[in-house]
């Protein structure tokens, strides 16, 4: 799934004349933290609240310009890029959101909100359903017989992800909200052993 899906495309710019209190003041105006600096419509670097937050002194404010504090040369993804990439990169370098570049021109933002809501649709969250944490071995063919299990009791996976585990691997399945007793019934009876369920 790509970046282009989940970036804001409306973006606030700004240019490298631009003053640290106006680019202040257009953060809290459309309650951004992140503005691409643009020279000639093309990019040219990037400013962040971070980056400004310790020139908050007023008498400091009116002689210092975007272009005194820019990052020149930001990490940066296009539109193309999957968001698991974009989702690592900012959590490698610790930053809170990407701009998002076609070709030398601002195509959009994409930012940890914008990455943690794909991933709960993604997931499914926000849908009404159940949860079971499974243990399935190490068998090539058990993940398959234990959705075989699931899809034989009427049980619809809405999403699969693997939990962090020292001594077994532990699938979490999300399904559509469901009676789970049934599930958990025959997947014990196959030998699965079912950590934990919700609700």
């Amino acid at each position: 799934m790509h970046v282009s899906k989940w970036m804001a495309t409306k973006v606030i710019t700004v240019t490298k004349k631009t003053d640290v209190k106006q680019a202040l003041r257009l953060m809290e105006k459309y309650s951004i933290r992140h503005l691409p600096v643009i020279e000639k419509d093309q990019f040219v670097g990037f400013v962040t609240e971070s980056d400004l937050r310790p020139l908050l002194i007023p008498a400091m404010l009116e002689d210092i310009k975007v272009k005194d504090v820019m990052i020149t040369e930001p990490v940066v993804v296009n539109p193309d890029t999957d968001i698991e990439t974009a989702a690592k990169l900012i959590y490698q370098y610790k930053i809170g959101g990407l701009p998002v570049i076609e070709g030398k021109k601002v195509a959009g933002i994409i930012t940890t909100t914008d990455i943690l809501r794909a991933f709960i649709e993604i997931m499914g969250i926000l849908m009404a359903g159940s949860r079971l944490d499974i243990a399935i071995g190490d068998s090539p063919t058990a993940l398959k017989e234990v959705c075989n299990i699931i899809s034989n009791c009427h049980g619809r996976i809405i999403s699969l992800g693997i939990l962090p585990n020292e001594k077994e691997t532990i699938y979490a399945f999300r399904l559509e909200k469901c009676d789970l007793k049934p599930i958990v019934k025959a997947l014990s009876t196959s030998g699965y052993k079912v950590i934990s369920t919700f609700p």
